[in-house]
């Protein structure tokens, strides 16, 4: 008796799910810095600890990241 396998490949969209926010994050990469804002829910605030950063330490290179939540769903 042989088994067989049947596979049904189905289409997913991934999208952005606004209750889910977003976060921002700033972090040095200055040779030895390992500095890092934080969380924030505002874009704002972590610009501003860069630029609070960058004015104390005088480092000027940072990395932004932008979280957000997503929810995966069938294509119809």
């Amino acid at each position: 008796m042989t088994t067989r396998a049947v596979y049904r490949f189905v289409s997913h969209a991934i999208r952005h799910v606004p209750e889910g926010g977003v976060t921002y994050e700033a972090f040095c990469v200055t040779d030895g810095c390992q500095a890092e804002s934080g969380p924030h829910d505002k874009q704002e605030a972590a610009q501003d600890w860069a630029l609070r950063h960058t004015g104390s330490t005088g480092h000027d290179l940072f990395r932004r990241v932008f979280t957000d939540h997503a929810k995966v769903s069938r294509a119809e």
